[in-house]
C-alpha cells in the first residue's frame, strides 16, 4: 500500500514538473497570439465600398484575417488631405504593415516611409525610382486585361461605336484607355471609339451624364476606368439597356444584365500574398512587385461567359496565350498605340 502511494505521488510530482517546464513556452505562445500580426490600410477617396480597387484591397485583408488570423483595419480617406493623417493614425496603432491604396497616395507614403524607417509600408499602383527598404511598390499589367475587354467590345458592338470613360487623365489611367482601344481595333479595325475623362474618381453623376451622351452618339458598349465615376456609367447602361465593362474587380453584380465583362486587377490577391509572406517573416522591401496574366494577377472576370459567346472566348484565350508568351504586346501609351496600329496594319 505504501509503495502504491509513493508511486502515485511520484507521478503527480512528474506531471507538476512537466507542466512547469512547459510554462515559458505556453506563456510565449499566448503572448504571440495576443500580439498577432496587424495590418492596416488607407483607402483613397473612393472609399472602402467603391466597388473597385479599394474594396478589392479590403477583401484581400479580410481574407488574411480569416485564413491567417491577422488583425486588420482601415482608415477611410474622404479627401486627399486625409492621406498623411490616416497613415499616421495606423503608425501610432503599431501596425506591422501599412498599405496605401492607389497612386494618389504615392508621395505621402514615400514621405512616411522615410520618416519612419522601422515601420513597414506597401502601396498599390506605384513604383519609385529609389524604393526605401521598408516599402514595397505593387504594380499590375493592367494593359493585358484591358486589351482583352477591348477585343470583346470590338467583337460584340452592333453599332460599330464604343466608348471609354477615364477618371483623372494621368499615365496610369491612359494605360487602360490605349490598351482597350488597341484591343477593340485588333478585333474590328473599323470600330469607332469615343473617349472622355471625368477628371474625377468619385463623381458618379458625371459618369452617368457622360455615358448617356456617348450612348446618344451611337456607342453601345462603354468601358470605364474611373473609380466611382464608373458606377454612374454602369447605371446609365442599365437604364438605357446598353452594355458596360467593369474595372478592377468583377462588377457584373452592379448590373447583371448589362456588365458583359470586367478588366480585373487582383488587388485582393496581392494584399493577401504579401500578408502571407509577412507572417512567414518575409518582407520584400525596397522592391516593386508586378502582377500579370502569367501569374493570375490580372484577368477578365469569371462572369464574362454569361454574356460573351463561347466562340469569342476561344479567341480571347488565344490572345491570352500570345500575351503571356510575349508574341502580342498591349500598348500602354499613345505612342505605343500608334505603333501597334501601324505594325498590325489597323
Amino acid at each position: 500500500m505504501l509503495h502504491f502511494l509513493k508511486s502515485k505521488t511520484s507521478k503527480k510530482v512528474f506531471v507538476f514538473l512537466f507542466i512547469i517546464s512547459l510554462a515559458p513556452t505556453l506563456i510565449l505562445a499566448a503572448q504571440n497570439k495576443e500580439k498577432g500580426i496587424k495590418i492596416g490600410m488607407v483607402t483613397d477617396v473612393g472609399g472602402i465600398n467603391d466597388q473597385s480597387f479599394n474594396q478589392s484591397a479590403w477583401e484581400g485583408l479580410k481574407r488574411a484575417k480569416t485564413e491567417l488570423s491577422i488583425k486588420v483595419s482601415y482608415q477611410e480617406s474622404k479627401q486627399d488631405a486625409d492621406y498623411a493623417s490616416n497613415l499616421e493614425t495606423l503608425t501610432d496603432a503599431k501596425n506591422d504593415l501599412i498599405w496605401g491604396i492607389g497612386f494618389k497616395m504615392g508621395d505621402k507614403i514615400l514621405a512616411a516611409a522615410k520618416q519612419n524607417p522601422k515601420q513597414k509600408y506597401a502601396i498599390i499602383d506605384v513604383a519609385f525610382e529609389k524604393t526605401p527598404a521598408n516599402l514595397i511598390g505593387v504594380l499590375f499589367k493592367s494593359e493585358e486585361p484591358c486589351f482583352l475587354v477591348g477585343y470583346i467590345a470590338g467583337k460584340m458592338s452592333k453599332t460599330g461605336t464604343i466608348g471609354f470613360v477615364g477618371g483623372i487623365k494621368v499615365p496610369l489611367i491612359q494605360v487602360f484607355q490605349y490598351a482597350y482601344m488597341a484591343g477593340a481595333k485588333y478585333a474590328n479595325p473599323k470600330i469607332k471609339i469615343i473617349d472622355q475623362y471625368a477628371e474625377s474618381f468619385t463623381d458618379a453623376a458625371k459618369g452617368k451624364a457622360m455615358a448617356n451622351q456617348m450612348f446618344k452618339q451611337g456607342a453601345d458598349i462603354i468601358f470605364a476606368a474611373a473609380g466611382s465615376v464608373g458606377d454612374g456609367v454602369i447605371e446609365a447602361a442599365k437604364e438605357q439597356n446598353r452594355m458596360a465593362i467593369g474595372v478592377d474587380r468583377d462588377q457584373n453584380s452592379l448590373a447583371p444584365d448589362n456588365v458583359i465583362t470586367s478588366a480585373m486587377k487582383r488587388v485582393d490577391n496581392a494584399i493577401f500574398n504579401i500578408a502571407k509572406d509577412l507572417q512567414k517573416g518575409i518582407f520584400k522591401g525596397g522592391t516593386t512587385i508586378t502582377y500579370s496574366l502569367k501569374d493570375g494577377g490580372v484577368d477578365i472576370a469569371p462572369t464574362t461567359s454569361k454574356h460573351v459567346p463561347a466562340s469569342i472566348l476561344k479567341e480571347v484565350d488565344k490572345l491570352k496565350t500570345n500575351i503571356i508568351s510575349g508574341k502580342l504586346i498591349a500598348p500602354t501609351k499613345e505612342s505605343e498605340y500608334n505603333k501597334f496600329l501601324k505594325v498590325h496594319k489597323l
